[in-house]
């Protein structure tokens, strides 16, 4: 197509999208960087620093933390004073950026493109040759869904989500029976066992390491009402115990499994008559089209290519993804068996979609 057929003005205002696009990933890798390395929260804490003065109250190397100052200056994440030669992250800039600030911490999240990006090669080569990528790819993942799930679970896992079942926290304060299935480090089923001491836990997930961190965890903890084993929950439709459990949870589990629909066959399965699934899930729609105005919709569908629906697909699954959408998932429960589904959304948690359903 020749220039003179192309609206130019619209195709210029692209390109600085597009501009504006590669900055953008640019500084998240640096503010993944930043995070892990702690440079926020020592700059947060200290004021006004220079290059060595940060680089040693953090304890790392100037050279590279000099460069990090310059990709965060260009982004005007942390302002620089040329006289002193000084460097500080504003307060306004810092509750979004720190440890003190989660569960609002961006920062985590932006850990994510560096963790996807390690498996850019495997995901070209399914493009070409189909299958998937297996988790055993993914380094740090389960390392950084556990902060995620500090920030999206676990900041409202007692004041927001369990209360959105009516008379829930007295049940698990007089003793029922829970289930945490994809539990991956077992975060919110370790913080469920602390809390009620008169039920009585069980958390699965399909990753060795993440199991034996959370067994590591509960015995750290003195917990002795909560365990863990490692399970692949594809034929949970049959291997679910009928009526054994009175509280099954999953977060953010469902689309990344290989049978999805097995997986709620066999909650549905597990749960006794008064029995209640809660499940935490990306918030989103079914259709492309009805994404467009998502907050985090390339965001989004990014993970689900890179991660959630690659890792299912690994397994011979049906590879959902993340933006498989609550309209899907309302039919596959539906589908399921569950006689009454309802969907709530909580201020806190912008990202994710929490579903009640009962038998």
């Amino acid at each position: 197509m020749s220039t003179g057929q192309i609206d130019t003005k619209r195709s210029e205002a692209f390109a600085e999208e597009l501009t504006r696009g590669l900055n953008g990933a640019a500084t998240t890798l640096m503010m993944s960087i930043g995070h892990r390395t702690g440079l926020f929260d020592t700059l947060s804490d200290a004021g006004a620093l220079t290059s060595e003065a940060l680089a040693e109250r953090a304890g790392l190397q100037e050279r590279y933390v000099r460069e990090w100052l310059g990709a965060m200056t260009a982004a005007r994440i942390v302002l620089v004073d040329a006289d002193s030669e000084t460097y500080t992250l504003p307060p306004e800039h810092a509750v979004w950026l720190t440890r003190a600030a989660s569960p609002n911490n961006i920062a985590v999240t932006a850990q994510w493109i560096s963790v996807l990006g390690q498996v850019e090669d495997d995901i070209v080569r399914s493009f070409r040759e189909g299958g998937g990528v297996p988790y055993e790819r993914f380094r740090r993942f389960h390392e950084t869904m556990a902060e995620e799930s500090d920030q999206t679970t676990l900041a409202g896992l007692f004041d927001h989500i369990l209360p959105l079942v009516a008379g829930l926290l007295e049940r698990l304060e007089d003793g029922i029976r829970v289930a945490d299935l994809g539990c991956g480090r077992g975060k919110a089923i370790l913080a469920l066992a602390e809390r009620f001491p008169n039920s009585t836990f069980l958390g699965l997930d399909l990753g060795n390491d993440a199991v034996e961190w959370a067994r590591t965890r509960a015995t750290e903890l003195g917990l002795d009402n909560v365990t863990f084993d490692v399970r692949d929950l594809t034929t949970f439709d049959r291997d679910a115990d009928p009526e054994s459990f009175d509280l099954v949870l999953t977060f953010d589990a469902v689309h990344d499994q290989a049978a999805p629909l097995a997986l709620l066959r066999g909650i549905r399965r597990s749960l006794r008559t008064n029995g209640i699934y809660l499940m935490q899930d990306i918030d989103g729609h079914s259709h492309h089209h009805d994404n467009l105005d998502h907050p985090l919709g390339p965001f989004m569908y990014t993970i689900s290519c890179m991660h959630c629906m690659t890792v299912s697909l690994a397994q011979g699954g049906e590879g959902l993804g993340a933006m498989w959408g609550v309209e899907k998932a309302q039919e596959l429960l539906t589908e399921a068996g569950f006689g009454s589904v309802e969907l709530a959304r909580l201020d806190h948690d912008t990202q994710n979609v929490y579903v009640v359903s009962r038998p």
